[in-house]
């Protein structure tokens, strides 16, 4: 009787059953730290996802209105002399009607209107005693450039400017920053005189004063400034004896300074802008990060004690 012996080699045992390597279905460490790394990424990525989800919903995409600027009409008398009342204009050609001759029934009326009118003469002239003429009563408009619009204060004497430089050469270089020019009027001379490029080497022009149109500002008090603008207008040969000192702003630094005026109104004071309420409006200029100059709004004081709405 021949026996059958078990080969283990074969994979087979006596029983016929099949024999596992446990230790091959063991996870080793390379493969751990993979599953790890996996892991952290997929966190790491989902993190991002949620914090960019939560950056777009909290920006506000609603689109920004620009802010547009309307021409500012404000009444002023110019160098009419204050009043309590406006003078009339004469009629303009074109206002008055053409006269023609009347037909002979008109004329008869006219001449009884004319007989009856000399009874009451005596009256007349007893009353424009007592009333007076009431022409001559100077110009009701506020001070500013001649001009019809709404009762307010004037962007002349509404706008106040602040400077903050620590000598002459960075108080010049703001000014030609914004195409300031500085100038000298009066004390006789009929012309304006101008310094411009005033950092490096001031240049003096002359002008004449009907052909200036640009808004200008001059110190009120005596300070360092004040004495930087006649240094600088000495210094590119303009006669300042005797004359005052201005400041001409150009269109553009204008219209900025209107923007910069409205846009803090809208914020501060009312969505209802109205020019006519503004009193009084600070700029200062200040430099940036980036070493330029920007105009800020500082303060803005009104002339009611209510805002303005609709």
């Amino acid at each position: 009787m021949s026996t059958t012996t078990a080969n283990s080699s074969n994979g087979t045992s006596a029983g016929g059953m099949l024999s596992v390597d446990e230790s091959s279905m063991r996870t080793n460490k390379v493969e751990q730290v993979s599953s790890l790394l996996i892991s952290v990424a997929v966190m790491l990525a989902l993190a991002v996802a949620m914090l960019f989800l939560l950056f777009l919903l909290s920006m506000n995409w609603e689109r920004q209105e620009k802010m547009e600027l309307e021409v500012e009409r404000i009444a002023g008398r110019g160098d009419n002399a204050a009043g309590f009342e406006r003078d009339f204009d004469p009629p303009a050609a074109d206002e008055v009607e053409q006269l023609t001759e009347p037909a002979l029934e008109q004329t008869i009326q006219m001449v009884n209107d004319a007989i009856a009118a000399i009874a009451s003469m005596d009256t007349i002239m007893a009353s424009d005693a007592i009333t007076g003429d009431r022409s001559g009563q100077g110009d009701s408009r506020p001070p500013g450039p001649e001009g019809e619009g709404v009762d307010g204060v004037h962007r002349g004497e509404r706008w106040e400017l602040k400077f903050t430089a620590r000598d002459r050469k960075a108080y010049a270089s703001q000014l030609d920053t914004f195409g300031i020019e500085l100038a000298a009027i009066g004390g006789g001379i009929s012309t304006i005189d101008y310094a411009t490029t005033l950092a490096k080497s001031p240049k003096g022009r002359s002008g004449n004063r009907d052909q200036e149109k640009r808004l200008f500002f001059s110190y009120v008090t005596n300070n360092a400034l004040m004495q930087y603008d006649k240094a600088l207008l000495q210094s590119a040969g303009v006669n300042i004896k005797d004359r005052s000192v201005l400041k001409f702003i150009p269109k553009d630094l204008e219209d900025t300074l209107a923007m910069a005026e409205k846009a803090y109104y809208l914020e501060k004071r009312s969505k209802d802008f109205r020019v006519s309420d503004i009193a009084k409006t600070i700029f200062e200029c200040k430099g940036t990060k980036s070493g330029k100059f920007e105009w800020l709004v500082i303060d803005q004081r009104y002339r009611n004690k209510n805002p303005s709405v609709k």
